[in-house]
């Protein structure tokens, strides 16, 4: 299928030792992207055999931390040693705001988090720019706005013909069926049971309502908050969507 996608992170800012905080790999011949870096991402990371320095991109959906925590120490640990420090260029991008968040790192940590010689890259994305896209080594990445946090933004990346979106943190929105639509898989955060659905968030029928109107391939239900525990997600999901779906757990590898 030209990529593979591991989810590293299928938690939230609940610490656990079963799920990590939010974060999904995907590996193309050419390229490894990384999507939202919450706690637990690195180690995550080492478990599937990839390093840091195999990452190309890092993709933000927002700023919360369980998005976005170990960014610092990703940038801080590229550095060390400085013989084997990081050779290739690495570039993070997300929406409004990142070149503030990056300029509020520095602050805090200085140089801790400076690569040296040009090799980062900050890429501040417009969720208004309908139509454009990223070309990554033979990925084509496209973006749009989700209900969240004003920079939130779900991305969706094609290799040949086929395409997977990431929705990052969302609650009921049009522009992300919009963008996941025939989409072979749609990750989508499915944070809390119908029965305690928050705002900001989907729940499982409001995951399958958007599958179901953007007639993707496959619904993966990500961003599970300790109430999901014990609770039959894939039924109530059943509600609304009727194709294949599975839960996520930290280091599942999703195939067609």
């Amino acid at each position: 299928m030209g990529l593979t996608v591991t989810i590293l992170g299928s938690g939230t800012c609940v610490p656990s030792l079963r799920r990590s905080s939010c974060s999904v790999l995907m590996e193309s011949k050419e390229r490894c992207l990384l999507f939202d870096c919450g706690a637990g991402t690195t180690r995550r990371l080492l478990e599937t055999g990839k390093t840091l320095d195999d990452v190309s991109h890092i993709f933000l959906s927002h700023f919360h931390p369980d998005h976005c925590s170990e960014l610092a120490s990703i940038l801080f640990s590229t550095k060390y040693p400085q013989k084997e420090g990081r050779q290739k260029p690495l570039c993070v991008v997300a929406g409004k705001g990142l070149l503030r968040l990056y300029d509020g790192l520095k602050r805090v940590y200085g140089n801790g988090v400076v690569l040296a010689n040009g090799l980062l890259e900050m890429k501040e994305l417009d969720a208004d720019d309908a139509g454009c896209f990223l070309d990554i080594g033979g990925a084509t990445v496209r973006w749009g706005p989700v209900n969240h946090n004003p920079e939130s933004l779900a991305y969706r990346v094609t290799v040949g013909e086929f395409s997977i979106v990431y929705s990052g943190d969302t609650d009921e929105s049009d522009d992300l069926m919009n963008l996941s639509r025939n989409a072979d898989i749609l990750i989508c955060e499915s944070a809390f049971p119908d029965d305690e659905k928050r705002q900001g968030h989907l729940s499982p029928s409001g995951a399958g309502r958007i599958a179901s109107g953007a007639a993707v391939g496959k619904l993966v239900l990500t961003h599970l908050y300790p109430a999901c525990d014990g609770v039959d997600l894939i039924k109530q999901c059943r509600r609304t969507w009727d194709g294949p779906v599975v839960q996520a757990e930290d280091l599942m590898v999703i195939k067609q």
